[in-house]
């Protein structure tokens, strides 16, 4: 059996789940409306029946003061029940198991009866909590049980208790937001006492035949959290309050560390998954950054952990597990951490999906049906865009040509995963060659297409994904041989030491990030570095696992970040990446300009304008960003009478920003209406 030790089964005593695999909670959006339960169930049973051991849903609150946002999914009621059943049928009737995460959001909510354990508002809330009394303790625990039963009586066959990332068990656990003096204040022994009441009486309500994880912040990577001594002794009064899993909760949302973003490595947290497993005798489970069954096996196999968390993943390939066990992982869909369509989503309040898979949480609206009528296609560039829209009208049985000018396929993508932190990019290009292959798209790369050979083999239609060439501005100068464009720069040409990247987009952070790599040094960037340049103590020797002092080295060059509109630079960019993004420049020393106007490009530099002061930046080299234009130069202006039809999608449908999320769901969704 290929992955021997992550396809094994783990016997609870009471029941067993088939494999080591966990499908970790990941809040979609569809668990906030009742209406939504049936394709929250389809996306649930696609899961399921992918093989996954044990799914977790998104957080389920257990009261109103528990919401994340107002009308939030609950199960505080027999009425309640109907909806979930929907779920735990679905999941059951492909051989799966289903534990509901209970999520109490305390201060993180976003409503107006916000409580926690000390009235300390949040960053990332506009409320200011109510410090629960002892009588709103009580209360809160005893929702807390009656969330459970009610989650065994809709035929869940466990829940999680959501005790990490800063929410409300969280909120108590740590000195940095409970400052109380009472019986819930204090000493670790009195911080941890609400989570221990919790546990004991969710055990209480439903039994021992009952699944009880208790997802723990082994690391909070804030001021004011716990130590790795305290976090033990958690642990192990939770085991003998009944807990019968413990999963690994890394950091709080309000940290400023990255924990999940793709510059993040892969498995850079389990050595703390691995040390609490020699504390406890309850399995536990690893997550956070890992994507492979490869290395979700050398995780347990070496002693690490006994489940692994995949949540991003399952959402970027369901069938994960099967693939993996059929010895397929060359198929598997990775999960590139990008945040684009999952996180990105859900903290804009928009259902959460995947830019890998657009499927993800769209089963009943994306379906890939086989077609009864199958067409002659050519697709037109091999970017993301025109990838997708040939691997899923190839899986429905089309006949697809897939035309590139390029020596290889990824458009856009060859140059994304050269940007130090996102080399994940090229997993995406490794999974469509495989589906490339397996459906038997004829692939012709190095060939430049004309309206003579399309016409020449009589196809039915015709997807133009030619992507976008860079804009060069109007700027006096700017066909001067110091003047580069990121293609050039991404490409390999020589760069000063002295450069102004004109355009603050994500492809001007991009290029900013690629010219700051010193050269000689690996990517990805080894783990003990990375872990040094965000200042992360695994020991958790000081409270919160934040190292005292920080070792920088020189940067590689001086770089300004300019832009002409006035405001933050990079206020576009992702909602859970971009402050990463911001951060890793302003440490690298670089200057970020906003409200520039460009007057002229010389020898000497570039000539700005700002507020009306004009002033020279003396750089040897100025790479432009500053937009795209699409190309559609193959495009016809009408589609000729009895010839084939025609599609425009990705950068030459819209080339602002680039947006590869957009690129492939276009092109999966044009390809599933052929």
């Amino acid at each position: 059996m290929p992955y021997p030790q992550l396809l094994s089964e783990l016997d609870l005593g009471f029941t067993k789940l088939k494999n080591r695999v966990v499908m970790g909670s990941m809040h979609t959006g569809l668990e906030d409306r009742f209406w939504h339960y049936p394709a929250l169930a389809e996306y649930y049973r696609e899961r399921a029946k992918g093989g996954v051991g044990l799914i977790i849903t998104g957080g389920i609150s257990p009261n109103r003061e528990g919401w994340l946002l107002p009308f939030g999914g609950t199960l505080n009621s027999v009425f309640d029940l109907r909806n979930h059943r929907k779920l735990t049928r679905a999941v059951h009737e492909e051989g799966g198991k289903i534990a509901m995460q209970i999520l109490h959001a305390g201060r993180y909510g976003y409503h107006p009866f916000v409580v926690s354990a000390s009235a300390i508002r949040s960053p990332i809330s506009k409320f200011t909590p109510r410090a629960l009394t002892r009588a709103g303790i009580e209360r809160t625990v005893r929702a807390y049980a009656r969330t459970a039963r009610l989650a065994q009586r809709a035929g869940y066959d466990g829940i999680e208790i959501m005790g990490s990332e800063g929410y409300l068990l969280n909120q108590f656990l740590c000195r940095r937001t409970n400052h109380r003096t009472d019986e819930y204040g204090g000493s670790i022994e009195n911080r941890m006492r609400l989570a221990i009441d919790v546990v004991r009486r969710v055990r209480e309500a439903c039994g021992e035949r009952f699944i009880v994880i208790y997802r723990l912040s082994l690391i909070d990577l804030v001021e004011g959290g716990n130590t790795w001594d305290e976090t033990v002794q958690v642990a192990r009064a939770l085991e003998a309050a009944g807990v019968t899993l413990i999963n690994t909760g890394i950091g709080w949302h309000e940290a400023r560390v990255p924990t999940i973003v793709t510059s993040v490595p892969r498995a850079a947290f389990a050595p703390l998954t691995a040390r609490l497993r020699e504390a406890v005798h309850v399995p536990v489970i690893a997550s956070n950054r890992i994507n492979t069954p490869e290395l979700a096996e050398s995780l347990i196999a070496q002693g690490g952990a006994d489940l692994v968390s995949m949540a991003r993943p399952l959402l970027a390939d369901p069938q994960f597990v099967v693939k993996a066990s059929e010895d397929r992982a060359d198929e598997i869909n990775t999960c590139i951490a990008c945040n684009q369509a999952c996180l990105d989503h859900t903290f804009r309040n928009e259902r959460a999906s995947c830019l890998v898979n657009p499927r993800a949480a769209r089963e009943t609206e994306l379906v890939y049906r086989t077609t009864q009528r199958p067409l002659s296609l050519a697709v037109v560039g091999a970017g993301p865009a025109g990838l997708s829209a040939a691997c899923v009208a190839a899986s429905r049985g089309h006949r697809v040509t897939l035309f590139d000018a390029a020596e290889t396929i990824g458009g856009q993508f060859n140059l994304a995963r050269r940007i130090p932190g996102k080399e994940e990019f090229a997993e995406t290009l490794r999974y469509f060659e495989s589906q490339l292959r397996k459906h038997g798209v004829d692939v012709r790369l190095g060939t430049r297409v004309d309206a003579a050979l399309l016409a020449s083999a009589r196809y039915d239609e015709v997807i133009f994904a030619t992507g976008i060439m860079p804009r060069r501005p109007a700027i006096p100068g700017i066909d001067s041989a110091h003047v580069l464009s990121y293609v050039d720069v991404l490409r390999g040409a020589p760069v000063g030491r002295t450069v102004a990247v004109i355009g603050a987009g994500g492809i001007g952070f991009d290029v900013s990030e690629f010219l700051l790599h010193r050269s000689g040094d690996p990517l990805p960037q080894p783990r003990d570095a990375w872990l040094a340049e965000w200042n992360v103590d695994l020991a958790v020797a000081e409270p919160g696992g934040l190292a005292r002092t920080r070792h920088e080295a020189a940067p590689e060059r001086r770089i300004w970040l300019l832009q002409r509109k006035k405001g933050k630079l990079g206020a576009g960019l992702g909602k859970t990446s971009g402050w990463v993004h911001r951060a890793t420049l302003v440490r690298q020393g670089v200057k970020m300009l906003d409200g520039v106007t460009y007057l002229e490009i010389a020898p000497r530099g570039l000539k700005i304008a700002r507020d009306g002061i004009e002033q020279w930046l003396d750089v040897e080299t100025i790479v432009v960003c500053a937009g795209q234009e699409s190309l559609r130069d193959l495009v016809p202006a009408s589609a000729a009478a009895g010839g084939p039809r025609f599609h425009v999608i990705g950068g030459a449908a819209l080339a602002s920003e680039l947006d590869a999320e957009r690129a492939i769901r276009e092109g999966a969704e044009l390809a599933a209406a052929l």
